[in-house]
């Protein structure tokens, strides 16, 4: 990860403080939670890091977290925003970030639902999903590709049906009950 250099604030400006230098080094500290090797190692912690004994069939613990009744999906999601927040600090294009917060959306609005919504997390894998565009779009910047742009087309329309077809019932009940 590369980001500008800054230099450290000379105590002899007025205008700078040694508590400036303390800014950078929050980043510094932080800064290993949004590296390749920590976001890979929480990718596979939450979405690969067990397998169900003789089958090909791997889990991790957002699986497992979800079976936790209200709080467990709550907790997942909240781990799982890591990745698309790294991607947004890395610079990853808006399209693609919309991209995984629909992709983390589906899957705790999904998992939400008991005992199903864990089996569907299992297979979904938002956060493999999430590292794997994150990884493609910094690989190849600037670079939008038509399934980018498929998926943010089939997204708009169809939150367009989901708010337009309650109104056009509302409508065709209102005309419906004026004819009798």
């Amino acid at each position: 990860m590369t980001r500008p250099t800054a230099q450290l604030p000379d105590a002899s400006d007025p205008g700078r403080g040694a508590n400036s230098g303390a800014q950078l080094d929050r980043w510094d500290r932080g800064a290993w939670l949004f590296r390749d090797k920590t976001l890979r190692g929480l990718e596979i912690l939450l979405d690969e890091a067990f397998r169900i004994p003789g089958t090909e069939i791997r889990f991790g613990i957002d699986g497992i977290i979800g079976l936790v009744p209200g709080l467990g999906d709550v907790m997942a999601g909240l781990l799982s925003l890591v990745i698309p927040i790294a991607a947004w600090i890395r610079g990853v294009p808006y399209v693609t970030l919309a991209r995984m917060a629909v992709n983390l959306g589906i899957g705790v609005l999904v998992g939400s639902i008991p005992v199903l919504g864990d089996i569907f997390d299992v297979f979904w894998k938002a956060n493999r999903r999430n590292y794997r565009l994150m990884q493609l779009h910094l690989r190849e910047p600037r670079r939008h590709g038509w399934r980018d742009w498929a998926f943010l087309g089939v997204l708009v329309c169809g939150l367009g049906l989901v708010f337009t077809i309650p109104v056009l019932l509302f409508i065709w009940l209102v005309v419906w009950l004026l004819q009798r």
